[in-house]
């Protein structure tokens, strides 16, 4: 199962990687949301995947007896999900703005200047 999500979390970096460096700016925002999830992916693996109670200590114990799930990877994924859901948001709504204004996602052709131009 590790060797699995080992292979996926490299093929979510690799295909994010490959958006970001294209030149439309719709192809970022794709390229950005897979590398979020690449990373959300990383986060669940070095939080060792185990099965096991929640980590709920009794009165009468002392410290943990077996197996349990670790809640801070969990707790960190959660986290990670809602800030990249507001980011991806907000790029949205930027990028729509900058082709309603411009007429264009290509990047070359934002980095032109209004002088450059007459």
């Amino acid at each position: 199962m590790q060797v699995l999500l080992a292979i996926t979390i490299g093929l979510l970096y690799a295909a994010g990687i490959y958006m970001i460096l294209r030149r439309s700016l719709v192809k970022l925002i794709i390229g950005l949301i897979l590398l979020g999830n690449g990373v959300n992916l990383l986060i669940f693996l070095l939080g060792r995947i185990t099965k096991g109670n929640p980590p709920i200590i009794d009165e009468s114990m002392k410290a943990f007896e077996g197996a349990y799930a670790d809640p801070v990877p969990q707790a960190l994924i959660l986290t990670a999900i809602v800030i990249s859901f507001g980011l991806q948001s907000f790029a949205i709504v930027l990028i729509k703005r900058v082709y309603k204004v411009v007429k264009t996602d290509d990047m070359d052709e934002l980095s032109i200047n209004e002088d450059d131009q007459r």
